[in-house]
C-alpha cells in the first residue's frame, strides 16, 4: 500500500493577506480559489515543474474558514479564534533548498510575526518560524 499526503488544512481569516504571504512571498501556486467573503478556500501548492501539468499530483495546502461546519456553537467559534490569536491552533512545516532566501523574503513581509530566526535544531536540521496572518505557526526547514 502506498499512502501520500493529498491535502493539509489551515484556517485563515483574510484571503488577501493569505494570498500575499503564500503566493507572493513564499511563491506557492494558487491551485483553487473558491467561495467568497468569510467562506473562501484557497489551495496552494509548489509550482509544477515545467514538464508537468499545473495542478496535477502532489500535496497541497488548503486555507479555509476556521469552522465551516454546522452544529458548532458561537462559544466554540470564539474558542477557536482565541486559540488562533495565541498561535496555538494550527502548525504547518514547509521545506526549501534556499532557507536564507526564504527567510529574507518572510522577514521583509509585513503580514507575519517572526517567532524564530534560522537556527539549528537540537533534533537536527535548520529552520525558522513565524505566525501567518491567521495565527498559524509556519516552520520552514532547510531541505535539499
Amino acid at each position: 500500500m502506498h499512502v501520500r499526503v493529498h491535502r493539509a488544512f489551515l484556517p485563515h481569516l483574510d484571503p488577501a493577506a493569505s494570498l500575499a504571504l503564500y503566493r507572493d512571498v513564499l511563491g506557492l501556486e494558487v491551485r483553487e480559489d473558491v467561495g467568497s467573503g468569510s467562506l473562501r478556500w484557497l489551495t496552494f501548492a509548489p509550482a509544477a515543474p515545467s514538464d508537468e501539468a499545473s495542478g496535477s499530483g502532489g500535496a497541497a495546502l488548503v486555507l479555509g474558514p476556521p469552522i465551516a461546519s454546522h452544529g458548532v456553537t458561537q462559544a466554540e467559534h470564539r474558542t477557536v479564534r482565541e486559540l488562533m490569536a495565541k498561535g496555538v491552533y494550527a502548525t504547518v512545516s514547509l521545506a526549501t533548498g534556499d532557507l536564507a532566501g526564504a527567510f529574507a523574503r518572510v522577514e521583509a513581509c509585513d503580514v507575519v510575526d517572526l517567532l524564530q530566526e534560522p537556527a539549528r535544531r537540537p533534533f537536527g536540521g535548520v529552520d525558522f518560524a513565524f505566525l501567518d496572518p491567521a495565527g498559524n505557526v509556519v516552520r520552514v526547514v532547510e531541505a535539499p
